[in-house]
C-alpha cells in the first residue's frame, strides 16, 4: 500500500500478540499498576505494554548500582558480551519484528539494525580484552629521573544513558555495550515511543550473565525518572542522544559530571560537477530515505552543482520512485512510517511552507496517517525551514551552488555540524571539503552516515560537544585515567 492508498491498514506480522513488559531495577521487575501502552505508528494497534517506574524505583536503581563493589574481570566482561551477541543472532527475527512494530520502520530496516547491534556487541567484546594503559619514561629531559609513569583506565561508578526512538536497538547497544566492556554500571532510560526493544535487550543481557546490579531500565514521568537521574551527584556521566533542546537542558542541569551529547544533524550530500551521476543519485536516495529519513546522519540537504542540476534531478526522481512506502511489515516496503502521525503532519507542513516560498514538489509529499511518501523538492530557498532546521523524515530538498566556495559556505550555514557526504573524483575538492567543512565527519563518495560501529562518531556546534562516540571512544568516556609512577 502506498502512503496515499485507500486499502485498510492491516498488520502482516507473524504475531499480533501484545508484549507485556516491565521496567527493571537491578534485574527485578518493577511491580506497578501504572501501565503504559505502546502503539504501532502504522495501524495504531497496541503492540506492547510497560509497567512504569516511579521516583522510588529511581533511587533503588542508583543504590543497587553503587552497592556492589566487586569488579568483573576482562574475560568475564568479554564472555557476557559475546554470549549476548550470540543470543541476538539467534533471535534476530524476534528483535526485528519488535523494532518494526513499535517504531513503524520497514522490516528490512529493522533486520539491518539487528546486524548493526550485533557489531556493537562484537566490537565491545573484542575491546574489553585489550590493555588500555600507557608507559612514559621519565629520564627524557635534563630534570628527569629514572622512573616510569604508567596509566590505566578505571570504570566510572555509575552511568545514566538516555536513548531516542530512532534505532531502538542500536542506539541502546551503543550506550550499554561500551559501559559493560569497561565495567561501568548503567541506568538506562529509553524513549517512551520505543521502549520494548530496549527492555528486550536488557533482558537478553541478564540472560547472558550480566550481574543485575550493573543494569537497570526505567521508564516513567520525567520528573520522577529522567530529571532525578540527570541531577543526582552520585551519577558520574550522562550519555544522551536526542534533540538539541533536551540536550542543552541536560547540559544546563546535570551539574558537576561528564555529559556526552549526540544531538541533531542537518547533513548535506554535496555533488560536484565531476561526480558520477549514478553514484550521486544512489547515495542521495539512500541517505534521504533509509530509516524513513529518521537518522541524525540522514541526508537533509542535497547540494548539487548548477551545471549538472537538470541531469541529476531527472535521474533522482526516477530513483526515488523505487522507494516503496507502505506497510512496515511487508518485505517489499522500503520506507515505513515516521515515528507518529504528529511528526508526519509536521513534515507535511514543512513541505507546504517551502512551496509557499517558491519550492516545487516533483514527487511524493502525500501523507496517510504516519506514512509520508518520499518527497523530492526543488528550487528550495536557502532560508526555508526544511534546510535551516533538521527535518526528521523522508524529505529530499535539492539546492544548487555555483562553485566549491559556494558549496562550503552553504554547507556550513546551519547551526549543525554532524556529518557530510561528498561526491567527487577530484582530490583537490575532497581535501578542501575535509579541511573546511565544520562537521565531525566528511565521507568522500559515501553517505554522511557511513561508519563502522567501533569508529569515532560525533559532531560539533548544535550537533554535540565534539566528544566522540562509537565503541572505542565511548569506552573511554565511561572510564577515568589513573596515573601512577615507580622507580625504574
Amino acid at each position: 500500500m502506498s502512503a496515499t492508498g485507500t486499502a485498510e491498514k492491516k498488520s502482516t506480522t507473524k504475531s499480533d500478540a501484545v508484549l507485556n513488559m516491565h521496567c527493571y531495577v537491578a534485574g527485578k521487575k518493577v511491580d506497578s499498576n501504572n501501565i503504559f501502552e505502546v502503539k504501532s505508528p502504522y495501524d495504531k494497534r497496541v503492540v506492547g505494554t510497560v509497567a512504569l517506574a516511579n521516583a522510588t524505583h529511581t533511587q533503588q536503581a542508583i543504590d543497587a548500582a553503587l552497592s556492589n563493589t566487586k569488579k568483573l574481570t576482562r574475560y568475564e566482561r568479554y564472555a557476557i558480551l559475546e554470549k549476548a551477541r550470540n543470543l541476538l543472532v539467534e533471535r534476530k527475527e524476534e528483535f526485528a519484528n519488535c523494532i518494526s512494530a513499535e517504531s513503524g520502520l520497514a522490516i528490512r530496516e529493522a533486520i539491518y539494525e539487528t546486524g548493526r547491534a550485533h557489531d556493537v556487541l562484537m566490537f565491545a567484546a573484542i575491546e574489553s580484552l585489550k590493555d588500555d594503559g600507557q608507559i612514559f619514561s621519565c629520564d627524557i629531559s635534563p630534570s628527569g629521573k629514572a622512573r616510569k609513569i604508567f596509566t590505566l583506565r578505571e570504570p566510572l561508578s555509575l552511568a545514566v544513558c538516555i536513548t531516542p526512538f530512532n534505532h531502538p536497538l542500536n542506539q541502546v547497544a551503543h550506550k550499554i555495550a561500551p559501559a559493560i566492556a569497561v565495567g561501568t554500571p548503567v541506568i538506562l532510560k529509553p524513549s517512551e515511543k520505543t521502549p520494548l526493544t530496549a527492555i528486550k535487550l536488557v533482558e537478553l543481557l541478564y540472560e547472558a550473565g550480566l550481574p543485575h546490579h550493573m543494569l537497570s531500565v526505567l521508564l516513567g514521568p520525567t520528573n520522577e525518572i529522567a530529571e532525578p537521574l540527570v541531577k543526582d551527584p552520585k551519577v558520574d556521566i550522562v550519555s544522551f542522544t536526542g534533540s538539541v533542546a533536551v540536550g542543552k537542558r541536560i547540559a544546563a542541569t546535570a551539574g558537576y559530571k561528564k555529559v556526552i551529547l549526540e544531538l541533531g544533524g542537518n547533513d548535506p550530500i554535496i555533488i560536484m560537477e565531476d561526480a558520477d551521476l549514478d553514484t550521486a543519485v544512489y547515495l542521495a536516495a539512500e541517505g534521504s530515505y533509509r530509516n524513513s529519513g529518521q537518522r541524525c546522519t540522514a541526508v537533509k540537504r542535497i547540494l548539487v552543482h548548477e551545471k549538472i542540476k537538470d541531469a541529476f534531478i531527472e535521474k533522482f526522481v526516477e530513483k526515488s520512485k523505487t522507494y516503496i512506502c507502505g506497510n512496515p511489515s511487508d518485505p517489499k516496503t522500503v520506507v515505513g512510517t515516521v515515528i507518529d502521525e504528529a511528526s508526519a503532519i509536521y513534515l507535511e507542513s514543512v513541505v507546504k511552507k517551502a512551496v509557499e516560498q517558491g519550492a516545487k514538489v516533483l514527487l511524493g509529499g502525500k501523507r496517510n496517517g504516519a506514512l509520508l511518501e518520499p518527497t523530492v523538492i526543488v528550487d528550495v530557498p536557502r532560508n526555508a525551514d526544511m534546510v535551516v532546521h533538521e527535518s526528521f523524515g523522508p524529505l529530499a530538498p535539492i539546492l544548487t551552488f555555483k562553485d566549491i566556495d559556494d558549496a562550503i559556505a552553504l554547507s556550513n550555514s546551519t547551526a549543525y555540524g554532524l556529518s557530510s557526504g561528498i561526491v567527487t573524483n577530484n582530490m583537490q575538492y575532497a581535501l578542501r571539503f575535509v579541511k573546511e567543512l565544520k562537521v565531525g565527519t566528511v565521507n568522500i563518495n559515501e553517505v554522511p552516515g557511513y561508519r563502522i560501529e567501533s569508529s569515532p562518531f560525533g559532531g560539533i556546534k548544535d550537533s554535540g560537544l565534539g566528544i566522540k562516540e562509537g565503541v572505542i571512544e565511548a569506552m573511554k568516556c565511561f572510564t577515568f585515567v589513573k596515573t601512577f609512577s615507580m622507580p625504574w
